[in-house]
């Protein structure tokens, strides 16, 4: 029953790490056009909420997290979410007009930390960490092919020094459907190559912890995930690349995040993030 009502409680990060984006809109936009991207989607205060119960440590309030997921503002939003990443499917309209901003500025962040819903919600629970030239780029429910699709668009377009990649946790669920390690490391290197084509350092990070999937409850993930490190961090090591090492840091015995690092065994909770934070603040 506790897992049952668990599932339920995180339907909304669920379905963005899960990517399981089916509606479309009557207006959406036909062909090519000058800019195909609605208005940023404003975060209503019970989405907010939730985010933030579910990235604070400690006992899980499950009655709380579920009563959020059904406030009508919620269900909106999550709605609106679905039908834009349906008809947006690598993402290139969710930074758009941030990317606008910061290229209007004239400052040139330090690194862009490049990834999916683990890196999306550091944001949330570290602002303070994204300062001094830091800058997130993170999105939901992403494989690395999303990633490598916007890479121009989210990190070459704001003349970085350094790119923080961390992608593979929803390749080895499969979220992008069926794929294979040898794909995940054709992105990865795809990446690596346009990073440095624009002079800008790559630091691989680790793929997190993590020993099931809620959202594709018959994998198991940590077996495949330890291997997938093993070649990023070898990878890394031939092409003399950064990087860091978030999964030994985080994993428990079994290869996977332990509750004081997270509710759902997939994402960092604040304490988590607060452990990842002190090797990140390494990179240079």
């Amino acid at each position: 029953m506790r897992r049952n009502l668990l599932a339920g409680a995180f339907s909304f990060v669920l379905s963005l790490a899960a990517g399981a984006a089916t509606q479309t809109s009557s207006a959406e936009l036909q062909g090519m056009v000058e800019n195909p991207c609605p208005a940023p989607l404003a975060e209503p205060d019970a989405v907010r909420r939730f985010n933030e119960a579910f990235l604070r440590p400690g006992p899980v309030d499950l009655p709380h997290l579920i009563g959020l997921t059904r406030d009508p503002s919620y269900v909106a939003y999550d709605a609106e979410k679905k039908a834009r990443a349906a008809r947006d499917w690598a993402g290139l309209c969710i930074y758009r007009e941030a990317n606008r901003k910061l290229v209007g500025s004239g400052e040139r962040p330090s690194i862009v930390f490049l990834g999916d819903s683990i890196t999306e919600n550091w944001v949330r629970a570290d602002p303070a960490f994204f300062s001094d030239g830091r800058v997130g780029r993170g999105v939901g429910g992403q494989t690395s092919g999303q990633m490598l699709a916007r890479f121009r668009a989210d990190v070459v377009a704001l003349r970085p020094r350094i790119v923080h990649i961390m992608a593979g946790t929803n390749d080895v669920a499969g979220n992008g459907g069926p794929t294979s390690p040898q794909a995940f490391q054709d992105n990865i290197k795809s990446m690596v190559e346009i990073a440095r084509a624009n002079e800008i350092k790559v630091v691989l990070a680790s793929i997190p912890p993590a020993d099931r999937f809620l959202w594709a409850p018959g994998l198991k993930p940590a077996g495949q995930i330890v291997e997938l490190n093993v070649w990023l961090r070898d990878y890394a090591s031939r092409e003399e690349l950064g990087f860091v090492d978030y999964h030994t840091l985080l994993a428990d015995q079994g290869g996977g995040l332990p509750r004081e690092f997270g509710i759902d065994g997939v994402h960092p909770n604040q304490a988590g993030y607060a452990a990842m934070r002190d090797l990140a603040v390494g990179v240079r």
